[in-house]
């Protein structure tokens, strides 16, 4: 517990969370799931989806604390990890209370679901994912090691394998619309430049 209160940017990233939190309690963004389609995945996947950004932060904190694998050693970079964590569950947030209750924890299509192609979507058709992705590698960086590396680019694998599910789905459900909307946009990054995004 000490030295949790003597690591400001620990503190500060709790403080992060704290209020991304809230935020999603006041929005409540998923009030129903009534979905028309699913898209099976593997529970292993369900199951690492929820764990590895919960474990980035300790496992990375853990290597900074045994100065295992340090990153840049500089304190702004430390710092600016912090803020790539504020800014993925910003991202995510927005991303959640566009859809509403069209958002699911499962790669589903729901009852009555129009695709969204306004707001953050569209610039990106991913935004929750790249969300997480940037909050879980944030932590990473926030700790200045890279012993969690290996648990960030799995969790970026299986957020890019859902992608492939969900586009699928999205793809029989909306047909030429969806097909029209994937070349303009990117899929977890926004696209800078050439016909489609990954």
């Amino acid at each position: 517990m000490h030295a949790l209160l003597g690591h400001p940017r620990a503190l500060a990233l709790l403080a992060v969370w704290a209020v991304g939190g809230l935020v999603l309690a006041l929005l409540q963004p998923v009030r129903r799931h009534d979905p028309a389609a699913l898209e099976r995945e593997p529970a292993y996947a369900l199951v690492l989806l929820l764990l590895l950004p919960i474990a980035t932060p300790p496992v990375a904190a853990l290597g900074e604390r045994l100065h295992l694998f340090p990153l840049l050693s500089r304190p702004a970079f430390a710092w600016a990890g912090v803020a790539v964590v504020a800014v993925g569950l910003g991202v995510r947030i927005a991303g959640m209370a566009r859809l509403g209750s069209r958002f699911s924890p499962l790669v589903a299509v729901q009852q009555g679901h129009a695709l969204e192609t306004g707001g953050i979507y569209a610039v990106v058709r991913h935004p929750g994912y790249l969300g997480a992705l940037l909050a879980c590698a944030g932590a990473m960086f926030a700790f200045d090691s890279g012993l969690a590396l290996p648990l960030v680019a799995s969790f970026a694998g299986l957020l890019q394998a859902r992608i492939t599910r969900e586009e699928r789905l999205l793809e029989l459900t909306f047909g030429d619309a969806f097909e029209r909307y994937r070349t303009r946009t990117g899929g977890l990054w926004p696209r800078l430049w050439g016909r489609r995004g990954a």
